[in-house]
């Protein structure tokens, strides 16, 4: 289980009315260009020229990252009612789950609360079934028999570098990173590479070691990763993911993105939805909005998120999914026009 939700009223789209940024800029760039043409000297109408071309030769693909935490995809007791059974996730809250996926319409998935794996299958079945189609997986299995995460791509993953089997010492006993991390290349184009790196840390349900001191161990863990892979490439393009457990102004979230002024820093996209909520999961028992899950960048990344295309999705249907809402960031990255490129993903609609 995992503390995450979300709450409310209706989801919403990402302005279907406004020019996109790469409409506006054309505008721009024409209007520009007729004012040279007419009134500068033919050297600035050669510069522009020239920069014209090079925007091109150089374009941009545009990739939609989602993490959602599916809550409990997995068979286990459930009660409906007064009773008591076991079985699968419910039919209705798979129906509402992947409704809302599709309407996000993902080129990336990352996945938290999946369950073995042929729960994941189940669950990649009915994405194919909603005409999602997603060629590469990534699945992690770590220390929790139940519980795991996963992500799906249109993209070819083309490096594995996941951990299942983590663990570190706590007061003289050796715990376990109970969701191990989840750590995939993906290729964007031949000349153009995204890394992601994912982690579901350890709930908020009490254990005898203490929930906040494993949480906090595991994001040390989970710091020392990325890290590692900023200081091998410090170019890499790096996306930071997952459930985390925490607010941000708590310990493990602070040791996850680093000092403020390191090379290492991870910045975090803060995302609302439609209504400039920003809370991510719902706890039902405290009756408490939180925001738990995070979308982190490296220095490498973030000038090429699109913020005005990044959101925290919202619908009235939220909970039937899941006690999480899904989070997501629109990236713009260069590709050569010879480069094979994928099409442009959906805006999500709004209710």
């Amino acid at each position: 289980m995992t503390l995450e939700g979300g709450a409310s009223a209706s989801a919403h789209g990402l302005g279907a009315t406004q020019l996109s940024p790469a409409s506006q800029r054309d505008l721009t760039i024409g209007s520009t260009r007729t004012a040279v043409t007419t009134h500068r000297p033919p050297a600035l109408v050669l510069l522009v020229f020239v920069l014209l071309f090079s925007g091109s030769v150089i374009g941009q693909q545009e990739i939609r990252f989602a993490h959602y935490n599916v809550e409990n995809y997995l068979e286990m007791n459930r009660r409906d009612g007064g009773e008591s059974s076991f079985g699968p996730k419910p039919e209705n809250e798979k129906a509402a789950l992947f409704r809302i996926i599709k309407e996000i319409h993902p080129d990336i998935l990352g996945v938290a609360e999946m369950g073995p794996p042929g729960q994941f299958e189940d669950f990649q079945k009915h994405l194919r079934e909603i005409e999602l189609d997603y060629p590469y997986a990534e699945y992690v299995q770590g220390a929790d028999p139940e519980r795991h995460i996963a992500l799906v791509s249109r993209f070819r993953i083309v490096d594995h570098h996941s951990l299942g089997d983590l663990s570190f010492d706590l007061n003289g006993r050796r715990e376990h990173v109970a969701r191990g991390f989840l750590d995939v290349t993906v290729e964007v184009s031949p000349d153009c590479r995204l890394r992601l790196v994912g982690a579901h840390l350890k709930s908020r349900l009490p254990a005898p070691a203490g929930e906040a001191l494993l949480r906090r161990n595991e994001a040390k863990l989970f710091r020392q990763h990325v890290v590692e892979i900023m200081e091998k490439d410090p170019a890499v393009n790096l996306l930071v993911y997952g459930d985390f457990n925490e607010t941000k102004d708590q310990p493990a979230f602070q040791e996850i993105v680093g000092p403020r002024q390191a090379q290492t820093h991870l910045s975090d996209i803060w995302l609302s939805d439609t209504q400039g909520d920003h809370w991510t999961y719902y706890r039902r028992f405290s009756d408490v909005y939180d925001r738990i899950d995070y979308i982190l960048v490296n220095h490498s990344l973030l000038p090429q998120v699109d913020r005005r295309r990044s959101f925290v999705y919202r619908s009235n249907d939220w909970r039937e999914a899941s006690d999480h809402r899904p989070i997501v960031v629109t990236i713009r990255m260069p590709t050569s026009p010879s480069s094979p490129t994928l099409p442009t993903s959906e805006t999500a609609g709004s209710e």
